[in-house]
């Protein structure tokens, strides 16, 4: 037995003082789905024992505050949030997420194993625990051109990493379904590990089918009746609130339910206004809880529930060995956050981080935005046949709908008609200057004046813009080239908002306040120009990912997604 170990057991026995003792605590306990009251008493960064202990070389009184566990997100993409991890910490710490699961495929399909290396190092200097899945699919699908490949060799490398729990959400789930030899393959390396899904309305035979290869999650349920089927038969669901993917309130039944346990709260992608002005997965622990839900379930949902889920031993409860990360609550109403402590460290009070970020630059990761020559000519879109698929935005969700558009007689270009909200829409391939565009058309933007661009467009992160003119499509296009990656509005020749992304096309080196300051000014400027969605720019992001139905765009054309085919 080792001495931490025997130290530990004299301090639970009270012979010994504890390194910190939290007194008068109304302690969480995920177990049982109560509140009991007590003194917590941590050494070494664990804990050590729950009871009446009464003295500690540090001793700090609760007042009867709630303390709970650190949250822990089972599914996120810190790359969204556009900030680098430093700053990402600095964001979501304070709000009690001390355990972040992700693939990293974002950065992956720009940089490849780079930049993962890049997240995981410098991880290491935060008082954050970043466990990685092995992203499954870079590029998500043969439909569009990504800037790496992370094939079998890369996945086996990964999966041999101490913090990796196994192969992230496996997208391209036709290719499960009909037995692909290669994607069969790379679930098969991570036999034995966790294998996360990705199964957007699959039902049924179908469903059987991709579950029978070894999946065991799903994120991307849109109703209560498809979720109650993948849970039925064996799948963990993970409950999505997102900044532009919000199945919350329709799939909140679920965790009021006997198939709770099965369930856990993940945010998937947040941008940083998001995280700045409402919070992490806090802000989705909060609305379930204002929407009904039992507050102590609501916070099962983030810690055991997932805890169980990775088999993260030591942490998701408050118990004698766990990690010492909790958070102290003020109340479950507004679930306030007073403190946070990481290992027994106190890391962040009053919402502020009590620590300074320190990132470690990657010169392979900037100049990443390479596009070949080309104007406004080729911006056009050839009218072809009697009619074109237009790619139909559903608020609140990141499904699309296929909508087709008749051509009429004689047309021989295709542009935006704002009268009947259709915008073209165009995506630039921005890795290899391969020269591929791909042009097809959108409705649910609601700009009626100017264009948006971003070079974060799910999940390839070429460029994607959308405008009421080639020529205000070719300025912003022009903008993110300019930046080496970033989000633009324009209106005519003038740029009228930006925010710079030059770490991969995706992340700021600003600090999270400034960030969120420019993405909070491209928003207003978005609905000056038109637009009634919130979160414009994410709903925009999503729309070249060729994995999610019904219709996207990519650099190679207008995609069928359910026929896995480009159809225009």
């Amino acid at each position: 037995m080792s001495t931490e170990k025997v130290l530990s057991g004299s301090i639970a026995l009270g012979n010994q003082l504890a390194d910190l003792l939290l007194k008068n605590a109304r302690i969480i306990n995920v177990f049982t789905g109560r509140i009991e009251r007590g003194n917590v008493a941590i050494s070494g960064g664990r804990i050590a024992g729950i009871g009446d202990y009464d003295t500690a070389k540090e001793v700090i009184d609760l007042k009867n505050r709630y303390l709970a566990p650190a949250f822990i997100d089972g599914h996120t993409h810190l790359e969204s949030s556009m900030l680098d991890v430093g700053e990402y910490a600095r964001a979501v710490v304070p709000r009690g997420t001390l355990t972040v699961v992700t693939d990293l495929h974002e950065i992956a399909n720009v940089s490849g194993l780079t930049g993962i290396h890049y997240y995981l190092e410098n991880s290491n200097y935060l008082p954050l625990n970043l466990f990685l899945m092995a992203p499954s699919c870079v590029p998500s699908s043969n439909l569009e051109t990504a800037g790496a490949v992370i094939g079998l060799a890369e996945i086996s490398r990964l999966l041999r990493l101490r913090n990796c729990f196994g192969l992230g959400e496996v997208m391209d789930y036709p290719a499960v379904i009909r037995g692909d030899a290669q994607i069969m393959q790379k679930i098969g390396l991570a036999c034995g590990k966790i294998v996360d899904g990705h199964a957007p309305g699959l039902m049924g035979k179908e469903l059987n089918a991709y579950i029978s290869a070894g999946i065991m999650s799903d994120h991307e349920s849109t109703s209560l009746e498809e979720a109650r089927e993948k849970i039925r038969r064996g799948l963990w669901i993970m409950v999505r609130e997102g900044s532009s993917e919000k199945n919350l309130e329709t799939l909140l039944p679920l965790l009021a339910e006997r198939t709770f346990y099965r369930c856990m709260l993940v945010v998937d992608d947040r941008n940083c206004l998001d995280l700045f002005k409402d919070g992490d997965i806090d802000a989705v622990v909060r609305r379930a809880i204002h929407l009904g839900l039992d507050p102590i379930r609501a916070i099962q949902a983030v810690t055991i529930n997932p805890a169980t889920y990775f088999h993260l031993k030591g942490l998701g409860a408050i118990a004698p060995g766990y990690r010492a990360d909790v958070v102290v609550i003020e109340n479950l109403s507004d679930l306030g956050i007073d403190r946070v402590f990481f290992e027994g460290r106190l890391v962040a009070e009053k919402g502020k981080a009590l620590f300074s970020p320190v990132t470690k630059s990657v010169k392979d990761l900037e100049s990443s935005v390479k596009l070949a020559e080309f104007g406004e000519e080729d911006l056009k879109l050839l009218a072809r046949g009697d009619t074109f698929p237009v790619i139909e935005i559903v608020p609140g969700q990141i499904i699309t709908r296929r909508r087709d558009m008749t051509i009429i007689p004689g047309d021989r270009y295709l542009e935006s008609d704002v009268e009947r909200d259709i915008l073209k829409l165009v995506v630039v391939e921005r890795h290899h200057a391969t020269g591929h565009i791909g042009k097809g058309l959108v409705s649910g933007l609601g700009l009626k004046k100017g264009a948006l661009a971003t070079s974060i467009a799910h999940d390839a992160h070429n460029i994607v813009a959308a405008g009421v003119s080639d020529h205000e499509i070719m300025v912003a296009i022009r903008e993110i080239e300019r930046m080496q990656g970033g989000l633009v509005a324009v209106q005519g020749d003038a740029v009228l908002a930006a925010l710079p992304l030059p770490v991969g096309g995706l992340l700021s080196r600003d600090p999270l306040e400034g960030v969120a300051g420019k993405l909070e000014k491209l928003e207003e400027y978005a609905h000056l120009l038109g637009s009634g969605l919130d979160s414009i720019f994410s709903t925009l992001s999503f729309l070249a990912l060729p994995v999610i139905p019904e219709l996207r765009l990519t650099d190679l054309g207008v995609v069928d997604v359910n026929a896995s085919r480009i159809i225009a």
